[in-house]
């Protein structure tokens, strides 16, 4: 007996635009022609509203939502929860909003249409893990190396320009005595015309913010390495992978990488997949400008590590420098080999 086959025309497609008060959503049929649309509060009561809204219209598709790693992520897990197929749709472009305006409305609209016609495929990270774990105390540590380095920076500048007895005393220190010293100076009371007193007060604590946040990027950097351990016992293990590149790797692909089917599409999202660059007889691959840029930094570091430590990698070099290959394009081949490489190590049901 053949089966009936499914009514289409009660298929729709939903799109959200998102913010970080309010989401706008729309709804368009198989055809692509609006339907509905309405505003509702960002928070988890207005989620309830809008699966509320969204049942008896008809059954949903896809869901398109914007921003599924920011405004939009609590809505995502809403949704997923609720056995809804969603995909991250990208911010519409100036060529798209010159030619079709730009409001919530249209934008959601918009993310529904690219539900409807493939247009938006990817599939959102889940952001309930240990690698959302590992990408907060990233963000704190990086926040914090920043800070650190601006103190550095401010300590040496005021150094320079301290009063010259001051100056003498401190200039031929290296970085660790510096601060020890400027750590520990004891200065007067601050009053007027006393120039120093104020000088050795601010050295003080600069160094003293220096030490603390360094160490606060250390126990930062052990935590995420616990997670690391747990999470992809095999990373550290390789050639050249410290933990900050190992996290941006695990921060790359999230809590769920089997989102990305294949080692070719996570070379591609790290920007590493070489692009045909050819003409007439001139056959080569230009760098990938694209992509995640802070999973190919992680790469990049990863190679140029191995290019100081191991000496197959040298061999690899020198053997393509022999061949008239340019040295970027030697890296990029290895920024490729390392994508090859760590895809298994970060997506464990992908090996064996």
């Amino acid at each position: 007996m053949t089966e009936t086959p499914p009514d289409v025309s009660l298929t729709i497609y939903l799109g959200v635009d998102t913010h970080k008060h309010t989401h706008h959503a729309a709804i368009i049929d198989h055809l692509g022609r609006p339907l509905a649309d309405r505003e509702f509060p960002a928070t988890d009561t207005g989620h309830r509203q809008l699966l509320a809204w969204l049942a008896g219209t008809g059954s949903v598709a896809a869901a398109g939502v914007e921003g599924t790693g920011s405004y939009g992520a609590g809505l995502t897990h809403v949704l997923r929860r609720a056995g809804l197929t969603v995909v991250d749709v990208d911010r519409p472009d100036r060529r798209s909003r010159r030619r079709h305006g730009k409001s919530d409305q249209i934008d959601a609209y918009a993310a529904a249409a690219a539900a409807l016609t493939g247009r938006a495929t990817t599939i959102p990270k889940t952001h309930d893990g240990n690698v959302e774990a590992i990408r907060f105390l990233h963000n704190a540590r990086r926040s914090v190396v920043k800070a650190k380095a601006d103190a550095i920076t401010t300590l040496k500048a005021m150094i320079v320009n301290a009063p010259e007895p001051l100056r003498a005393a401190l200039r031929p220190l290296t970085d660790a005595a510096l601060l020890r010293t400027c750590a520990a100076l004891r200065p007067d009371p601050i009053a007027p015309d006393h120039l120093i007193s104020a000088v050795k007060t601010a050295l003080r604590s600069l160094a003293r913010r220096i030490l603390d946040l360094t160490a606060e990027s250390r126990a930062l950097l052990k935590n995420i390495e616990t997670l690391i351990v747990h999470t992809a016992p095999a990373l550290l293990a390789r050639c050249g992978v410290g933990v900050e590149t190992a996290a941006q790797l695990l921060i790359t692909v999230g809590d769920n990488p089997e989102r990305i089917a294949a080692e070719g599409a996570f070379a591609n999202l790290c920007g590493v997949a070489p692009i045909p660059a050819s003409s007439g007889k001139t056959t080569r691959y230009r760098l990938n400008r694209g992509g995640d840029r802070q999973a190919n930094r992680a790469l990049h570091m990863i190679v140029l590590a191995r290019l100081k430590y191991d000496e197959r990698t040298r061999a690899y070099r020198d053997k393509r420098l022999a061949e008239n290959k340019t040295k970027r394009d030697i890296i990029r081949c290895l920024k490729r080999a390392v994508a090859r490489e760590m895809f298994p190590l970060l997506n464990p049901r992908t090996s064996g």
